[in-house]
């Protein structure tokens, strides 16, 4: 895809920091950590690849807003565009040696998201939409699946830990999810599960409790491969409230209805 300036920014800057975090990835056991709270871990590794990203994506771009995950919200002299940055989505994985992470970004335009990218560095796979000109891993174009039965699909979602307060309905969700699909998965990374449901892999996603940072550059992903992206809870922006459905446009109403109907 030829992607416009913005793009190309996104992509250059999230090809670097995921550079810097394979090389600390192959000395994973040698980082220095400390704890955010139970269960969330922040690393070197984690606060330089947002460093890398805020400066690539800022000196291209210094009039933008920021929100990252590492370095909080500041507005920018243009107060319709902001970057929505998180380094390392998936760090457990990344301090466990699970090679299953991504650098996300995304570009907000007027409270809409128009561009993201989602680079799993070590995979080398690299995601990134825009919007209206489609969705791609590496030079492929991506699509939703076909799938129109429920029970031949794969989904994907985030079981809460360390005492998050989603756990009892996401407990639910799955005991009335498992008995009328494929499966469930649950990788541990918001940003490449919506990338994987974008390339076909998942069926659909779900998850409560999230930040913008984690899932912005996987909704334009899911929108611009086919798929549909909505709220748990009619009237809630997916985004801003952190709770969304995402999947194919065949299955996306029953899906939505068993994961709803709590709530």
């Amino acid at each position: 895809m030829q992607g416009s300036a913005n793009l190309n920014l996104m992509i250059k800057a999230a090809r670097k920091a995921g550079r810097s975090l394979v090389k600390d990835f192959r000395e994973v056991e040698n980082l220095q950590v400390s704890s955010k709270g139970p269960g969330d871990f922040v690393s070197k590794a984690d606060r330089e690849a947002e460093r890398i990203l805020k400066d690539e994506l800022m000196a291209g771009r210094p009039n933008y807003g920021w929100l990252g995950e590492e370095t909080g919200e500041s507005e920018g002299t243009d107060p319709t565009r902001r970057w929505i940055v998180d380094p390392l989505d998936g760090t457990t994985n990344f301090l466990h040696g699970l090679p299953h992470w991504a650098v996300s970004v995304a570009l907000e335009h007027k409270g809409e998201i128009v561009a993201g990218v989602v680079f799993d560095a070590a995979k080398d796979e690299l995601f990134y939409a825009e919007k209206g000109l489609g969705a791609y891993m590496n030079e492929s174009r991506l699509r939703v699946s076909g799938r129109r039965s429920m029970i031949e699909c794969i989904f994907a979602t985030g079981v809460p830990f360390g005492g998050r307060p989603a756990l009892p309905a996401t407990l639910q969700d799955l005991a009335r999810l498992m008995p009328v699909c494929a499966g469930v998965r649950r990788f541990g990374s918001a940003a490449l599960d919506l990338a994987y449901v974008a390339a076909g892999r998942y069926d659909g996603y779900w998850e409560r409790g999230l930040q913008a940072w984690d899932i912005a550059a996987g909704v334009i992903l899911v929108k611009e491969a086919g798929g549909f992206v909505g709220p748990i809870r009619d009237g809630q922006d997916p985004v801003d409230s952190g709770n969304l459905i995402a999947a194919n446009a065949e299955i996306f109403d029953g899906f939505g209805k068993v994961i709803r109907s709590r709530d």
